[in-house]
């Protein structure tokens, strides 16, 4: 790979796992009612509270991710996220055959999710982020 495409690939990288949370967090806005219904459905404790709580992680973390700005932190709050979600929300072994198969596809998805965000919070977000213009000025 050439090095000097790196720094804008980790930004892309980025910006594509960040928008997944940003239009998630969004349409749980746009949409309360029913997420709050779903997230009833799913046994969680004080459903319009929880429903705040993901709003504010989805969109203030991506957005966060998206800027690189504490981004290793952002993506262990984010794998923490995900695999509550997952094991809360996909639990594929308890569909019938009709659902099993998209159930275990989201499961696997959140997996490939889970492994992005690993890189970012072992990796950093890279050159053109928030953390490495910090990082530069305290340098300087």
């Amino acid at each position: 790979m050439n090095a000097a495409a790196q720094p804008q690939l980790l930004l892309v990288g980025r910006i594509l796992v960040g928008v997944l949370f940003l239009v998630a967090g969004i349409r749980k806005f746009m949409y309360t009612a029913g997420t709050v219904g779903y997230f009833a459905n799913l046994g969680l404790p004080a459903p319009e509270l929880m429903l705040w709580l993901a709003i504010v992680i989805e969109v203030g973390g991506a957005i966060l991710l998206i800027v690189g700005w504490q981004a290793k932190w952002v993506s262990w709050l984010f794998i923490v996220f995900v695999v509550i979600a997952t094991l809360l929300g996909h639990r594929f072994w308890e569909y019938d055959a009709a659902q099993y198969g998209n159930q275990l596809n989201h499961f696997l998805k959140n997996l490939a999710i889970i492994g992005g965000l690993l890189y970012v919070a072992v990796q950093g977000p890279g050159a053109l982020s928030m953390d490495a213009k910090g990082a530069a000025a305290k340098a300087a």
